[in-house]
């Protein structure tokens, strides 16, 4: 795996050995951030707060850092994802500006100080099928971790029918056996 697009363009990403994630392809990341860049309803990049939940490799944060993302905060609990995301943002430079949390995703507390402000851009992929995002997703709101426009991109396997009610759905694609919906918080 590489990062695909921005200033580590080309620089290797280390994934966790084993089974326990499973790393969004490059295709499908390149995929995810060129939708991102030219959709009128998802925030710039460039100064972006951005946290990845069951983050695994931390590629997608890693991606949104190297394409202009300001701050990321990796959520992940899998010891040797952990160990992975410290060597991938420690060989890129990357320390000052990510913070790695090991805390179950679904009982989420953040500290302020852990914090630039609340997130612009919320990647989330949980393990298929166990129903996790509702439950993160109202950690994140309780918290008011949610900023105003910002854009909540959901891995989930492609057969799956999450309920996205309070939420507005921007866009859905299929990559492989994943599916990617594009959303944010329904106007109230």
């Amino acid at each position: 795996m590489r990062i695909v697009g921005g200033k580590n363009r080309g620089r290797n990403i280390v994934a966790p050995s084993g089974k326990t994630t499973r790393p969004t392809s490059d295709q499908a990341r390149e995929s995810i951030f060129n939708i991102l860049r030219s959709a009128t309803w998802a925030p710039t990049m460039d100064g972006a707060i951005v946290i990845d939940i069951f983050a695994g490799s931390g590629a997608l944060g890693l991606e949104a850092l190297s394409r202009g993302a300001e701050f990321c905060l990796f959520v992940e609990t899998e010891p040797k994802a952990r160990a992975a995301i410290r060597e991938n943002t420690t060989t890129m430079g990357l320390g000052g500006c990510t913070r790695l949390h090991r805390r179950d995703a679904t009982k989420l507390r953040i500290e302020p100080g852990n914090l630039r402000g609340p997130f612009t851009h919320i990647f989330l992929d949980p393990p298929y099928n166990k129903n996790l995002a509702r439950p993160v997703l109202r950690k994140l709101n309780e918290q008011d971790l949610i900023a105003d426009g910002a854009v909540i991109i959901y891995e989930m396997g492609k057969e799956e029918e999450p309920n996205l009610r309070g939420y507005e759905v921007h866009d859905t694609r299929i990559w492989g056996a994943a599916k990617v919906v594009f959303m944010g918080l329904a106007e109230t």
